[in-house]
């Protein structure tokens, strides 16, 4: 009994890691090959990064409705499509198929993360060890590295980039048979009445918004170009195999260490102080291109965004002045929205100019906005050190 837990927090993990850890990002590491044997434009590479957010928010807003059906089985349904489209893409020759490969697989992405947590979440909470939602959320990060581990060896191999697809389908495949088997069958919980107040939104709350919109655009761009520009840098060209590897080692203790800093100096200053760490490693991705900048780029990026992602909804469920469900579409919404604008955004402008620093550099000022409009959120709606409660 008391291993069951600690089992369902694995399944967590194992879910995050198909669906959002390889599934939404592996793209980054197979971005290079890809470009380089389609001949794709910078705008092309971000145009199918954007529709994958499209669908990510998509997808957000619709696993906020009442479905019919288990939550399991959603997730498995969810993780199944994710492994489709991931092999999909491997086979896919043209434009409109990478992007609507993209966009399913976004909103797929959108409902592993929905429902795992959602399930996960729930139980580990009445068997009182939600302190394991860490591992849960740990997720992202493991299969961030897991999948660089993989397309780092492939590319060593000399394995074209339809392979690298095929292979994260495979890995992808695997942990859904693993999900299955250690995420049991929902079970009938009594429900407990909840009174919800009218529905509505602090000045506060609307500034977490916007600077979790501003979040979204800033992290994005070099979450998504990373690996290219470190290819197109001769100087550190040879970190091309590990650069996504680093980012992903160091998202793994992310949630973790900033939900613990939330608890120690409430939840939005350890917000504003993430916004901040993050905003120097984008930062560094266009001022320092040389290995030890590029390096840091890596650690603050991937130690960075999977807790400030975490920290963002337990903000907004905390200052929820109506339905809690109804604050995290709206938190989603902005994020999405940002996701989409960013990769398009620096496309563009890397096409115009032929480099990434201008976009890197508008990301980096998004996240010291967003840092400010935190301090305003925290000011006008002050949350104490003891309320943060990632089970809530």
């Amino acid at each position: 009994m008391k291993k069951r837990p600690l089992l369902l927090a694995i399944g967590g993990l194992l879910a995050m890691a198909a669906g959002l850890g390889i599934g939404r990002f592996v793209y980054t590491p197979i971005l290079p090959p890809m470009v380089e044997a389609l001949q794709l434009t910078k705008s092309q590479a971000g145009l199918i990064a954007s529709a994958n957010f499209i669908g990510y928010l998509a997808g957000a807003l619709l696993g906020a409705l009442r479905l019919p059906g288990s939550r399991r089985t959603w997730l498995l349904a969810a993780l199944a499509v994710n492994t489709i489209c991931l092999a999909g893409m491997g086979a896919a020759a043209t434009m409109p198929l990478f992007i609507a490969l993209r966009l399913i697989a976004g909103a797929a992405s959108a409902f592993v993360l929905i429902f795992s947590s959602a399930l996960v979440l729930d139980r580990l909470a009445a068997a009182g060890r939600a302190s394991l939602s860490a591992v849960h959320f740990a997720g992202v990060g493991g299969g961030i590295a897991l999948s660089a581990i993989l397309v780092a060896a492939l590319l060593t191999a000399h394995a074209s980039w339809q392979t690298l697809w095929f292979a994260s389908a495979a890995l992808s495949f695997a942990a859904v048979v693993a999900v299955a088997a250690l995420v049991p069958p929902d079970e009938a919980m009594p429900q407990t009445a909840r009174t919800q107040s009218a529905a509505g939104a602090s000045p506060g709350f609307a500034a977490l918004i916007v600077a979790y919109g501003l979040f979204g655009f800033g992290y994005v761009i070099t979450a998504t170009f990373i690996v290219d520009l470190v290819r197109g840098a001769p100087a550190i060209a040879h970190l091309e195999p590990y650069i996504w590897l680093v980012v992903g080692l160091s998202a793994v203790p992310s949630v973790a260490l900033w939900t613990a800093l939330g608890a120690r100096w409430g939840v939005m200053r350890a917000y504003v102080v993430a916004n901040l760490v993050e905003a120097v490693g984008v930062a560094a991705s266009a001022l320092w291109v040389q290995t030890a900048g590029v390096i840091v780029a890596a650690i603050f990026l991937g130690g960075t965004f999977v807790g400030l992602t975490a920290l963002g909804l337990v903000a907004a469920r905390q200052g929820s002045t109506g339905d809690p469900r109804r604050s995290i579409a709206l938190m989603t919404v902005s994020f999405s929205l940002g996701q989409i604008l960013g990769p398009i955004f620096a496309g563009y402008v890397y096409d115009a100019t032929g480099s990434l620093s201008t976009p890197s550099l508008a990301a980096a000022a998004a996240l010291v906005v967003a840092a400010l409009l935190s301090l305003l959120a925290e000011r006008q709606r002050r949350v104490a050190p003891s309320q943060l409660n990632l089970s809530k």
